[in-house]
């Protein structure tokens, strides 16, 4: 599979950085696999390793299949390209990764989709609901943040800072899913257990809300003590995400790139 011109084209990387452009571009084209892509309009981003807090983002102008590890843009926290390239950044996509990576040290990757299942769980007053064991282990994470719009507005980075908090994943009320994690590795797993609560959400409501089963008083409280951050990003770490590295090399290794 041929690849699109490099963005960055010197011959070396910072140390790490080439690990962290490996990854994501594996993150871009498990969303791709998954269908959680929308055309080019979402965005995933990782931190580049050192002081400087340059962070890796999507070339606009590239589907998410096509992202290779050397395509990838490395941009600073006011959204200026470092070294030279060809392509566009999202605007919004800047505005709200610059945000958590600016404000977070642990947000070493930082991802956000669009996904119907998602924008569906967003538009929904209540939220996500704990009615099904992914929905637990997900949602007592979970933060929310009100529509404002496009997110363009340099200004909105305040208070999306101010409502995720300390938590690990968002849902943007109207919007879609996000989701923080201290490698890319666990960003993405904790981003597919909140990905999947919402369609099981959007599936189980056909049966009424009213007709759901609720768990006994304290379950979710256990649950969310037995998927703690820490656990959860051990296991996607050593295990998950090399088992996906793998899925991805059987199909289309091109990704490393």
């Amino acid at each position: 599979m041929a690849t699109l011109a490099s963005v960055d084209t010197s011959p070396t990387y910072a140390p790490g950085e080439w690990e962290a452009r490996v990854d994501l571009a594996a993150a871009y084209r498990l969303v791709a696999l998954y269908g959680w892509d929308d055309l080019i309009f979402t965005h995933l981003s990782a931190r580049v390793p050192g002081p400087e807090h340059h962070f890796l983002i999507n070339p606009y102008d590239m589907m998410f299949e096509e992202i290779t590890a050397s395509s990838l843009v490395k941009i600073d926290v006011e959204g200026k390209p470092v070294g030279a390239t060809t392509h566009p950044v999202n605007p919004a996509g800047f505005t709200i990764h610059s945000a958590i990576h600016m404000a977070r040290e642990d947000a070493h990757a930082v991802m956000h989709l669009h996904t119907p299942h998602g924008q569906a769980v967003s538009a929904m007053e209540f939220g996500l609901l704990p009615h099904t064991q992914t929905a637990m282990i997900a949602g007592h994470d979970v933060a929310y943040h009100d529509y404002e719009g496009v997110a363009t507005d340099l200004e909105e980075r305040e208070r999306l800072v101010a409502d995720i908090g300390e938590k690990n994943a968002m849902i943007l009320r109207n919007h879609g899913t996000l989701a923080v994690g201290d490698s890319v590795a666990s960003c993405f797993v904790r981003l597919y257990f909140l990905e999947r609560a919402c369609e099981a959400q959007v599936q189980m409501l056909s049966a009424g809300r009213e007709n759901l089963n609720k768990v006994h008083q304290g379950v979710e409280d256990k649950v969310a003590h037995q998927s703690n951050p820490k656990g959860m990003g051990g296991l996607a770490q050593k295990l998950a995400w090399p088992a996906l590295l793998r899925k991805l090399d059987r199909i289309d290794p091109s990704y490393r790139e």
